[in-house]
C-alpha cells in the first residue's frame, strides 16, 4: 500500500504514535509518506519505503496568521497525485482532517477518490475541538472522514459525549514497539544519576497543567520523606518554571533534576523505579506505557484512559484525581522492598505487551484495506455505469 500520514512532527503523544506507525509500516513493506511542516523528531530516514515532505507556508504581511490549512490541503494535494497514494491517515482532528476533507475535495475534481482516515488522539477533542470556535469544523471534518479511530473507549465516549458525530468510531489503542534494542549499560548510566541505595522516580511530560506537576514534586517529597530517592522530570512546558519553585521552597531541590526535552527517553526509563502520572485526564497515557514497556511500574490518577493501561494493583496503582497522599502511600508500597519492586516491574511489563505494535498494527493494516477495497469498488462502477439515454 502507498499511504500518507499527517501529523504533528513534536515530542507529543500524537507525533509519536503516528511516526512508530509510519516506521513500522515501512519495515513491513508498505510505502509511507510523512506530509507535516517539520521532520518528525523519532523519523529515521534510512528505510527506503520512508519518504518524507514537508508543508512550506509562504510569509505574506496580508495575513496575520499564515494560512498553514491552505498549505497542507495543497501539498496533500500534489503528493497524492505524484506518487499515487491509495490512502491518507490524519493523526489530531485540528487541523489535520480538517486540511484533509479539502485535499479530498480538490483531487475528486480531478477524478482522484482517496479514503482518509482519521485518528483521535485527545486534545483535539477535549481541548481544542471543543473550543467553540473550532467546534463546528471539529464535528464536520470527523463525520467527513471515511473511517475514525480513537486511542482510548474514554476518549471515544468523550468525542459522542462532546459532539455530534454520525460516524462509528473504532477503538485501537496506542502501542509500545517492545523488540527495540534495550541493551544498555544500566548500572553505569543509573549510578550518574543516583547513589546505589536511591531509587529513581520519573516523570515525562509537556508540563501542561493538566499534567498537575506541582501533585508530582509533593508526591515525591513525601516519598523522599521515608526513602533515599531521585526524582526526574524529563520535558518541558508552561508549568516547568513553577516545578523548580516548589522543589526549593520544599527543600528538595538537590533531589531533582530537570532535563528538559531529551531523545534519551529509553536510557533513563532503563533506570527509573517508578513512573508518575497523576493527570487530570490523559486519553490514554502514552508515558505510561513506555515506561511499562521498561518494566516500570506506574502510579497515576484514574481518570480518562488511564485506567485502560495502568492496571490498578497490577501495574501500579490508579488513585482520584489530587489524592497525593494515597499516591504517595501506595508509591512507598512498591518502593520500600526490593522483591515487592520487583514484581511490579515484572508485571508492568507483562501488562505492556498487551500493546506490542505487532498487535496493534494489524488493526489499522485491516482498516486501511478495507477503506480501500470499498474505494475501489466504487471507482468500477462509476466506470461501468451504462451512460443515462
Amino acid at each position: 500500500m502507498k499511504i500518507a500520514i499527517v501529523c504533528y512532527p513534536t515530542f507529543g503523544g500524537s507525533g509519536v504514535v503516528a511516526t512508530e506507525l509510519g516506521l513500522e509500516l515501512a519495515r513491513l513493506g508498505h510505502e509511507v509518506h510523512f506530509i507535516t511542516y517539520s521532520q518528525p523528531v523519532r523519523l529515521a530516514l534510512l528505510n527506503p519505503n520512508v519518504h518524507y515532505h514537508e508543508v512550506n507556508v509562504p510569509e505574506y504581511p496580508l495575513f496575520h496568521y499564515q494560512p498553514y490549512e491552505l498549505a497542507l490541503s495543497s501539498k496533500l494535494v500534489d503528493m497524492v497525485k505524484l506518487y499515487k497514494i491509495e490512502v491518507l491517515h490524519v493523526h489530531y482532528a485540528i487541523p489535520h482532517a480538517y486540511a484533509g476533507y479539502m485535499a479530498k475535495q480538490m483531487l475528486k475534481d480531478e477524478g482522484i477518490e482517496i479514503p482518509m482516515i482519521t485518528t483521535l488522539h485527545g486534545t483535539d477533542i477535549t481541548l481544542v475541538g471543543n473550543h467553540p470556535h473550532y467546534k463546528p469544523a471539529v464535528s464536520f471534518s470527523i463525520n467527513k472522514s471515511d473511517v475514525v479511530t480513537s486511542v482510548s473507549q474514554s476518549l471515544k465516549d468523550d468525542t459522542y459525549k462532546l459532539f455530534k458525530i454520525k460516524r462509528d468510531i473504532h477503538v485501537i489503542p496506542n502501542f509500545i514497539e517492545l523488540d527495540k534494542n534495550r541493551e544498555f549499560n544500566g548500572p553505569c548510566q543509573r549510578s550518574l544519576i543516583a547513589k546505589k541505595d536511591e531509587r529513581i522516580i520519573t516523570h515525562i511530560s509537556n508540563f501542561r497543567k493538566v499534567k498537575r506537576i506541582p501533585d508530582i514534586i509533593r508526591i515525591f517529597h513525601k516519598i523522599q520523606q521515608q526513602i533515599p530517592a531521585k526524582l526526574l522530570m524529563v520535558g518541558d512546558g508552561p508549568e516547568k518554571e513553577k516545578a523548580e519553585l516548589l522543589c526549593q521552597e520544599l527543600g528538595i531541590l538537590e533531589k531533582v533534576i530537570f532535563f528538559g526535552n531529551s531523545n534519551e527517553i529509553d536510557k533513563i526509563l532503563s533506570n527509573s523505579d517508578l513512573f508518575l502520572l497523576p493527570s487530570e485526564t490523559e486519553s490514554f497515557g502514552l508515558a505510561a506505557l513506555e515506561a511499562m514497556a521498561w518494566g516500570v511500574p506506574v502510579i497515576s490518577s484514574n481518570s480518562g484512559g488511564l485506567p485502560e493501561v495502568n492496571f490498578d494493583g497490577i501495574s501500579g496503582y490508579l488513585s482520584n484525581v489530587g489524592n497525593i497522599d494515597e499516591m504517595a502511600e501506595n508509591a512507598l508500597k512498591i518502593l520500600k522492598e526490593d522483591d515487592v519492586l520487583c514484581q511490579f516491574k515484572e508485571n508492568a511489563l507483562s501488562v505492556a505487551k498487551k500493546f506490542d505494535i505487532k498487535l496493534i498494527l494489524p488493526l489499522y493494516i485491516d482498516i486501511y484495506e478495507k477503506a480501500i477495497k470499498k474505494y475501489a469498488k466504487k471507482s468500477n462502477k462509476q466506470l461501468t455505469k451504462p451512460e443515462s439515454e
